[in-house]
């Protein structure tokens, strides 16, 4: 049982507040709400400075804790979560009982969920979805059906519950935690590799189908079991809220931010962010819906918008900060007691879990053609439960599907889960070492008075960054190719860690201050959405960027740069011209060659631009010699 907020306090503290000589004794009357001093009768605000000073007390005391043991973990190389998660069960109701009630913080600390779908909900932009549709809806939707299916089984010979139960247990279980493996592959730099898009898509598809979950459990509630609505009459109203979202979205929300990025004052767009989340997670839980689901969908609404970049960075900290409440909450609700009186069916359930899931999702990798290593390290580290678990075994018992101790047992289940995922997380270090190595970093970028940000220091971004630094420009470059930056190095050249795409790196790069940024990565790697967002968030500065080939250039037509070049245009254009010299071709006829394939080649570009099609003005291709006078001069 959680112990009464404070009562832990008053027990490892007695005489916190010892009476004070000389001063009349105070009594107060909860009932009445007044106090007696010396006879007089007045209105109290005990009870309000009681829940201050409790409030301040629990969490100086839950900072304090996670701050020692994150850094401890973290200097361990186990990670934030186990140390955010141990930190929670050491102040919690069952060790120390420092911190009151954890159920009552779960609650707020879900708001860091909610932050974190719509992140993932800001990822959604179509072109990313339609590329991605195979893994997301064929690797995802089999691995919830595959998972769900083999743990309703493992459960149904190991335990004695009814099928509704063994349903709302093992499917949930199927689902494995965003919130602990998404900031993991971020840290790691590996979730935009192969590997890590892979993990994304599947855990997109998992939160995808948190709606049908959650509509299932409300359908197999025993009627009259909850105070909320229940059954296909919730599932209408997650139609309906979806629906009023979506148009919110469209017709309230994207004309808010408008009107805000055209103040240009950043902290109206953090607030308006803010509030976004907040509303339609308020608005879905006061419909009894998942607050996560409201999130969620309002990161959809805003994906295609030029603010995406921008949202992504104002929201990193809070949900940051918020996960880490959440799973120091996770922490303060493991029942020790219960794991103390079964602890082998939660410790055999916790194995069952983590072994059923991933030999499930490696066999699902190796039939999607993944390279075995890949595979396993896929399984391992989706083997955990997730978050959701708690959500929908808190609806199950509501429903009276589950009871109490069940939805306790299994609780603890899916945090000892979590527990496990650091050290499977280097489990598949270690496998994938021989063929991906481990991931490097180097210092990041800081602000240091530069008029111009270079991304990549290939071999395009070494020419522009070396030729601004010609012409008396200070310029700060960042990459993410550790091999390219330790060699730069040895040069004497300086060149920060960090992904230049995303915009907390531009801005701790000193991309507000510049007025000049240059994409020059290799690869096709821009998008407009992204362009028109770095515009937005640093309006002083001026775009240019390396294009891959001509669909890069039709791709990004119309994005606010002031000038574009196609990375082998000009040097191709150069030995054509020695090329034409080398074949006895006069200066000027060598330059009306140039003119001449410069103009086709402009005209055609710009009318393939218009149309969108890199196969429009065909006939604008030069297919033979040039008329004499014209361009040629040997013809």
């Amino acid at each position: 049982m959680l112990a009464a907020p404070g009562e832990g306090r008053a027990r490892l503290f007695p005489g916190l507040l010892p009476a004070v000589p000389g001063r009349a004794r105070i009594t107060a009357s909860a009932a009445t709400g007044t106090e007696r001093l010396d006879g007089f009768a007045r209105p109290h605000y005990a009870g309000r400075m009681h829940a201050e000073t409790s409030f301040l007390y629990e969490g100086a005391i839950l900072l304090g804790f996670a701050l020692v043991f994150v850094l401890l973990f973290r200097r361990l190389g186990l990670g934030a979560t186990l140390g955010y998660l141990v930190a929670g069960a050491v102040v919690g109701p069952h060790v120390l009982d420092l911190a009151g009630d954890a159920a009552n913080k779960i609650s707020f600390a879900e708001l860091g969920i909610a932050f974190l779908l719509f992140v993932v909900g800001l990822e959604l932009n179509p072109a990313r979805l339609w590329r991605m549709k195979s893994e997301i809806f064929g690797l995802g939707l089999l691995q919830v059906a595959a998972c769900g299916a083999a743990l309703v089984g493992v459960f149904a010979l190991t335990t004695s519950y009814p099928f509704t139960a063994l349903l709302v247990l093992g499917l949930p279980l199927a689902l494995s935690s965003t919130a602990q493996v998404l900031p993991m592959l971020q840290s790691a730099g590996r979730l935009r590799t192969p590997f890590g898009e892979r993990a994304f898509s599947i855990l997109l598809f998992q939160d995808l189908s948190i709606i049908p979950l959650i509509t299932m459990v409300a359908a197999l509630s025993v009627s009259g079991a909850e105070d909320g609505p229940g059954g296909w009459l919730l599932a209408l109203y997650t139609v309906f809220a979806v629906a009023g979202l979506i148009a919110l979205g469209r017709f309230a929300i994207r004309p808010l931010f408008r009107l805000i990025a055209n103040l240009r004052e950043r902290e109206f767009f953090v607030v308006a962010a803010l509030f976004t989340i907040v509303a339609a997670a308020a608005l879905m839980h006061l419909l009894g819906l998942s607050v996560a689901l409201g999130a969620f969908i309002a990161g959809v609404m805003l994906a295609d918008t030029p603010y995406r970049h921008e949202l992504e960075a104002d929201v990193e900290p809070f949900r940051s900060i918020l996960l880490g409440l959440f799973f120091l909450a996770v922490g303060m609700m493991l029942d020790l007691g219960a794991i103390a009186q079964q602890p082998l069916f939660v410790v055999g359930m916790a194995l069952a879990l983590i072994a059923t899931k991933a030999a499930v999702v490696t066999a699902i990798g190796l039939a999607f053609r993944m390279e075995w290593r890949s595979a396993i390290a896929l399984g391992l580290l989706l083997s955990q439960g997730g978050e959701f678990g708690f959500v929908l075994f808190t609806q199950a018992q509501a429903g009276g599907i589950i009871d109490a101790q069940t939805a306790s047992l299994f609780g603890a289940v899916v945090t000892l889960s979590m527990v496990t995922t650091p050290f499977l997380m280097m489990l598949t270090r270690r496998i994938r070492k021989s063929t991906a190595g481990q991931p490097q970093t180097r210092e990041g970028p800081k602000p240091d008075g530069a008029n111009a940000v270079v991304v990549g220091y290939g071999r395009f971004g070494q020419t522009v960054a070396q030729m601004l630094m010609a012409g008396g420009v200070k310029v700060t470059t960042v990459d993410t190719d550790v091999e390219m930056i330790d060699t730069a190095g040895s040069f004497g050249a300086k060149i920060y860690f960090g992904d230049g795409l995303r915009l907390d790196i531009l801005r701790q790069a000193g991309a507000a201050e510049a007025n000049l940024i240059a994409f020059c990565m290799d690869g096709d790697p821009l998008e407009r959405e992204l362009l028109e967002g770095v515009k937005q968030a640093f309006p002083q500065a001026a775009l240019y960027v390396r294009a891959f080939d001509r669909r890069t250039a039709i791709k990004l037509a119309g994005s606010p740069v002031e000038g574009m070049v196609r990375e082998v245009r000009a040097s191709a254009i150069t030995l054509a011209r020695m090329a034409l010299d080398g074949l006895g071709l006069g200066l000027d006829d060598i330059n009306r060659a140039e003119d001449y394939y410069r103009g086709h080649d402009e005209s055609r570009l710009a009318i393939q631009k218009e149309a969108g099609d890199v196969t429009a003005a065909r006939d604008q291709i030069i297919t033979r010699p040039a008329p004499r006078g014209e361009g040629g001069g040997l013809a």
